[in-house]
């Protein structure tokens, strides 16, 4: 198969109606502080023990049409035996991969971050490919305060991850692309708006300039959220309208599919803001859809804490919120369902 035909097939694997992708990514740092509060150790069992838990629940394909892993899972296997990345594909859910190193201070930017990962990506992703991922991930961060993230911010993470994008699109891997605008300080809606609009124009010249084709690429951004330590929160149908509006403004229809992250948000937050997008925007030239991570992880793990016992107990956890997730993709949900 061409490489284009490679990449066409994996956006209709994963852009699928009623479903979203599961951010299962974690770096070594990052799921050392999930398991902390369940008194469970990061060792390297641990985490596959409970990466197996989450790939191997039952009827999770249902819901999710992709998973985004950490390098290490692709190398670890089920107890049977069976390589995580091959359990994903039985379960009708492609297998993809974090790619970037993490991020750290942009010079002469105070206050603005860039990503790093760049240096060796390619062959990277060969390997990655030859062990069953089909997409990649990379993220890069947007702080919002009265200053940043300063222009210089902006054009030099837009740059990141057009080159990334392409790169993966050059050994036949889908990019999603990752612009998160955090929702850390006390801004207001508007003023997350204002950046969100600003970093999408950004990032989608930039995926020009590199020549990205659009219609094999995810995007995965922040919805438009004032920020936690705003005094007044915003309802879903607040959310939904300004994120709606931002996306008309910024993403071009070429794009299949939109999942957010949840970036803070509650569980049940994050499911009731995608579903009055889905509610309220039948005629939208893109998916609306998820990808979470606490938002799909955090009842599930604080179910199992680390016990064999509860393994089934919080496979039902996951898949209670894959499924809601699922019922928000078409504007279904209600919080009444919290409860069933």
């Amino acid at each position: 198969m061409s490489i284009q035909t490679d990449l066409q097939a994996t956006i209709e694997d994963m852009v699928k109606k009623g479903k979203g992708i599961l951010a299962a990514d974690e770096s070594d740092p990052t799921i050392a502080k999930r398991f902390k509060p369940i008194n469970v150790e990061s060792t390297e069992e641990n985490r596959r023990i409970w990466r197996s838990l989450l790939l191997t629940t039952p009827g999770l394909g249902d819901f999710i049409s992709g998973v985004i892993l950490f390098e290490e899972t692709l190398t670890q296997k089920t107890d049977d035996g069976t390589p995580l990345p091959q359990m994903a594909e039985k379960q009708g859910i492609v297998p993809g991969i974090k790619v970037d190193k993490g991020k750290i201070p942009l010079v002469n930017a105070p206050g603005d971050m860039i990503t790093q990962g760049l240096d060796g990506l390619a062959d990277r992703l060969k390997v990655y490919k030859e062990q069953g991922a089909r997409f990649a991930k990379w993220r890069e961060v947007y702080p919002i305060d009265t200053h940043n993230p300063k222009p210089l911010g902006v054009t030099a993470n837009a740059e990141v991850l057009a080159r990334y994008a392409a790169i993966c699109q050059s050994v036949g891997i889908v990019p999603i692309v990752e612009p998160e605008v955090l929702i850390d300080g006390d801004h207001t809606i508007d003023r997350c708006f204002e950046v969100i609009e600003v970093v999408q124009h950004a990032v989608y010249q930039a995926l020009h300039r590199y020549g990205v084709i659009l219609e094999h690429t995810i995007l995965k951004p922040s919805m438009v959220t004032p920020g936690k330590e705003h005094a007044t929160s915003a309802s879903p149908e607040e959310v939904a309208e300004n994120t709606v509006k931002v996306l008309r403004r910024s993403v071009p229809a070429a794009v299949p599919s939109i999942n957010f992250l949840s970036g803070g948000q509650t569980d049940e937050e994050a499911t009731a803001n995608l579903n009055a997008m889905n509610a309220m925007s039948t005629n939208q030239p893109w998916e609306l859809s998820f990808s979470y991570g606490r938002a799909l992880q955090q009842p599930a793990l604080h179910t199992w804490q680390g016990k064999a016992e509860n393994h089934k107990a919080a496979q039902d956890a996951l898949h209670k919120r894959a499924r809601l997730n699922g019922a928000a993709r078409y504007g279904k949900y209600a919080m009444e369902m919290e409860k069933d």
